[in-house]
C-alpha cells in the first residue's frame, strides 16, 4: 500500500490551496473575484473526489494539520459554491459602483476565512479563522459607511463577535490545560477515553456554546441580524447563507467532546429553543421579506442548536447545508417576491382548503411520518422531527391550499426521514444517548409554537390575537433593552457626518427592525 500514501498528501495540498487562492486573488486581483471563486470550487471538487478515493487518511489531516472527511467536503462545496454565486450576483448588483474592487476584495478574504475555519484540524485554528471571518464581515456590513442604520448594526455585531471571542479563548485555555493540546483529533481522543468529563472541560464546553449562541444571533443577541439590511444583498446572503451558519458547523466539529458535556448540551437545548420559538413568532409579523428572512434565519439556527443538543449531528449537518441553500436563493431572489405572492393569491382563488381540512392535512402528514419510523433502520427521532415540521406547515395549509396539499406535505415529512437516514450513513459521528429532559423540552416548545401559531392563523383578529400581536411585533423589546446597553458600555464612533451622528443617536433607543 506504499505506493498510494502519497495521494492523501496531494489531497490535502490541494485543499489547502482553497483558502490561499482567494487570499491571493484578494490582493492581486479583486475584480476576478468571480473566476477566483469558480477555482475555489474547483479544488474543493477535486479535493472532495481525492478524499473520496483515499478515504481521508488520519496521516494527511497530522501532517497539514487540514482535515478531510466527509462534513469538510461538504462544507467546502457549499461555501465554495455559495460563494461562485454571490460573486457572480455581485458583479451585477453593484456594476459601476466605484467600490466595486473593494467589495470583492473584503469578498475574497471572508471565504478565504471560512475555508481556513472549515479545513482546520485545530480548535486554535478555529477560532482564528471565525475571528477572521468575523473581521472581514465587519468591512461588507459597512460597505456603505454613509448609513447609520448599516453603522449601528455592524458596530452591535462587533462587539456581540468580541464577546464570543472572549468566551472562545477561555474555553482554548481550559482545554489545552486538560487536554494538553488543542487539534481537534486530540481532543476527540481525549473524550473517548474520559465519558465524564472535568470541571474544566464542562465548562470549556459551556463557554463554546455561548460562543455560538452569540455569533448564531440567538436572542437576545439578534438585533444585529435583523438590521444588516443596508448592506448589499448580496452581503445578506453570504451571512444568512454562510456565515451564521459556522456555529453549528464548530459544534460538529465538537461532536466528540460535546457529546459527554450534559450541561452544555441541555443550555444548547434552552438557547435554541427559546430563540426558535420567539423567532418564528415575530417573524409571522414582518411586511418586509428581507426583515422576515432575517428572523427566519434567528429560528432556523436555534433550530440548529436544539438539533446539536439533542446529539443529532448528522441532522444539524443536513439542516446546515439546506438551510444556507435556501437562505441563498431566497435573499438573491428578494426582488422578485411581489410576483411570487400573485402566484400564490392565484392558486389560492383556484381552490382554497377548509380550516378542517388543513388541520386533517397536517396531521395525516404527521402520522405518515410516524410510521415511517417502524421502516427498518429508520430512527425515530427523525420522524417525530418529521411529525413537527408536517404540523409546522398547518397555519400556512389553512390561509389556503390546493387539495394536492396532502401529497406535498406527506411528501416533506417522508423526504425529511429519507434524508435524515442518509446524512446519518455518511457523517461519521453518531447521536449520543437520548436525553430525555432535552426531548421534553423540544416536544413542550413546539407543540406550543404549534398552537400559538394556529390560534394567530384561524382566529387574526381575535383576543389573543390583539393581545399578543404588539409584542411580537416589537420583538419583546429584546433588542431595544441590549442596544441601550451596547450604546453604554462601548459607544459608536462619530460617523462622518453631524447628520448621521443625529440620526444613530435616534436609533440607540428605537427599533429598527421593522
Amino acid at each position: 500500500m506504499n505506493h498510494i500514501e502519497p495521494w492523501p498528501l496531494v489531497v490535502a495540498l490541494v485543499a489547502a490551496a482553497i483558502p490561499l487562492l482567494l487570499a491571493l486573488a484578494a490582493v492581486a486581483s479583486p475584480r476576478r473575484a468571480p473566476l477566483a471563486t469558480v477555482g475555489a470550487l474547483g479544488l474543493a471538487s477535486l479535493s472532495a473526489a481525492g478524499a473520496a478515493l483515499t478515504g481521508a487518511q488520519p496521516t494527511v489531516r497530522a501532517t497539514l494539520g487540514v482535515r478531510l472527511d466527509v462534513v469538510t467536503c461538504v462544507m467546502l462545496l457549499l461555501v465554495c459554491g455559495l460563494g461562485a454565486v454571490v460573486a457572480r450576483y455581485s458583479r451585477a448588483y453593484l456594476q459601476g459602483d466605484p467600490g466595486l474592487d473593494r467589495f470583492f476584495r473584503w469578498l475574497l478574504l471572508t471565504l478565504s476565512a471560512v475555508t481556513t475555519l472549515v479545513l482546520a484540524n485545530s480548535l486554535l485554528l478555529v477560532a482564528l479563522g471565525w475571528t477572521a471571518t468575523s473581521l472581514c464581515l465587519h468591512q461588507l456590513l459597512t460597505y456603505y459607511s454613509d448609513r447609520p442604520a448599516a453603522l449601528v448594526a455592524a458596530h452591535k455585531k462587533f462587539l456581540v463577535s468580541r464577546l464570543a471571542d472572549l468566551c472562545m479563548v477561555a474555553a482554548l485555555v481550559l482545554v489545552q490545560r486538560a487536554v494538553g493540546g488543542l487539534g481537534l483529533d486530540r481532543i476527540a481522543a481525549w473524550a473517548e477515553a474520559h465519558p465524564e468529563l472535568s470541571p474544566s472541560m464542562n465548562i470549556a464546553a459551556a463557554l463554546v456554546v455561548v460562543a455560538v449562541a452569540l455569533r448564531s444571533a440567538q436572542l437576545p443577541f439578534h438585533g444585529w441580524l435583523i438590521q444588516v439590511m443596508e448592506a448589499p444583498t448580496p452581503v445578506s446572503a453570504l451571512l444568512h447563507a454562510g456565515v451564521a451558519n459556522l456555529g453549528g458547523f464548530v459544534l460538529i466539529r465538537l461532536a466528540p467532546w460535546m457529546a459527554h458535556a450534559r450541561a452544555a448540551q441541555l443550555l444548547l437545548v434552552l438557547i435554541g429553543l427559546g430563540s426558535a420559538v420567539i423567532a418564528a413568532l415575530v417573524m409571522t409579523t414582518r411586511v418586509s421579506v428581507k426583515v422576515a428572512l432575517a428572523w427566519s434565519t434567528c429560528a432556523q439556527m436555534g433550530f440548529m442548536l436544539v438539533q446539536c443538543g439533542l446529539g443529532l449531528w448528522h441532522l444539524a449537518l443536513l439542516h446546515l447545508v439546506a438551510h444556507s441553500l435556501y437562505k441563498a436563493h431566497a435573499f438573491l431572489g428578494a426582488g422578485s417576491a411581489v410576483d411570487e405572492w400573485r402566484e400564490r393569491a392565484a392558486a389560492r382563488a383556484q381552490g382554497a382548503m377548509s380550516s378542517a381540512r388543513a388541520v386533517v392535512t397536517a396531521l395525516t402528514a404527521a402520522a405518515v411520518a410516524l410510521l415511517a419510523a417502524r421502516w427498518p433502520g429508520a430512527d425515530p427521532a427523525a420522524a417525530v422531527l418529521a411529525g413537527l415540521v408536517s404540523l409546522s406547515m398547518l397555519p400556512l395549509l389553512a390561509r389556503g391550499a390546493t387539495v394536492a396539499a396532502l401529497a406535498r406535505t406527506a411528501g416533506v415529512a417522508l423526504l425529511y426521514v429519507a434524508s435524515h437516514a442518509a446524512a446519518s450513513k455518511l457523517v461519521g459521528v453518531s447521536s449520543t444517548a437520548p436525553n430525555a429532559l432535552g426531548w421534553a423540552l423540544v416536544g413542550a416548545g413546539f407543540v406550543a409554537l404549534f398552537a400559538v401559531k394556529t390560534a394567530l392563523e384561524l382566529r387574526p383578529d381575535g383576543r389573543f390575537a390583539r393581545a399578543l400581536y404588539p409584542w411580537l411585533f416589537a420583538g419583546l423589546y429584546l433588542d431595544e433593552r441590549f442596544t441601550r446597553l451596547t450604546f453604554r458600555v462601548w459607544p459608536l464612533r462619530a460617523p462622518r457626518s453631524a447628520g448621521a451622528a443625529r440620526s444613530i443617536e435616534a436609533r440607540e433607543a428605537v427599533e429598527v427592525s421593522t
